[in-house]
């Protein structure tokens, strides 16, 4: 009992707010978001993403997960708009020295530009940059596969973080605000 009023209490107070989704537009200015009734044009217009090819092992993992996210039903036969994306730098800084001064883990900044084009007109740039770390074992081919994960994770962040700006690109030009 407790536990469903704390939820209709968590709900109401989001509601308050002035939280609104961002990738599903309300189909009535009276309408609740969640009446059955969706206005998907935004996601819409994100499947319609072409996403260039990216350099490198990384850039492939980046690739891939914008595709997930950005056309889940396929690759769009003739699409409006095409996304380029750089990954600019990769910095590892090594951490928590030992007596032997030898590191016990290192940090990675991956710093990606990225560009969303309509035709040859410029919508959308940006940076997008993904810390992560990981730790240095004294087994080699357990750091090897804490590296991977950590870059794999990196992809990830940046994905998610270029599909959230470009929704919120969309999103106003939808909704005009």
């Amino acid at each position: 009992m407790m536990k469903n009023i704390t939820a209709l209490l968590s709900v109401l107070l989001v509601a308050a707010c002035g939280f609104q989704p961002l990738y599903v537009q309300r189909s009535g200015e009276k309408a609740w978001y969640y009446s059955g009734d969706f206005d998907t044009s935004i996601a819409d217009e994100m499947a319609q993403i072409k996403v260039a090819t990216i350099a490198d092992r990384f850039g492939q993992q980046l690739r891939n997960d914008l595709l997930d996210l950005l056309t889940p039903k396929g690759v769009p036969q003739n699409a409006k708009y095409r996304l380029k994306a750089v990954l600019v730098s990769r910095t590892v800084t090594q951490q928590a020295m030992r007596d032997d001064v030898t590191a016990t883990s290192e940090r990675i900044e991956y710093r990606v530009f990225y560009q969303l084009f309509a035709g040859n007109e410029e919508l959308v740039k940006g940076d997008s940059i993904a810390y992560v770390s990981y730790d240095i074992l004294r087994d080699p081919y357990s750091t090897t596969m804490a590296q991977k994960k950590a870059e794999t994770d990196a992809a990830r962040i940046i994905a998610n973080d270029i599909v959230l700006r470009i929704g919120a690109y969309f999103h106003a030009q939808i909704s005009g605000n």
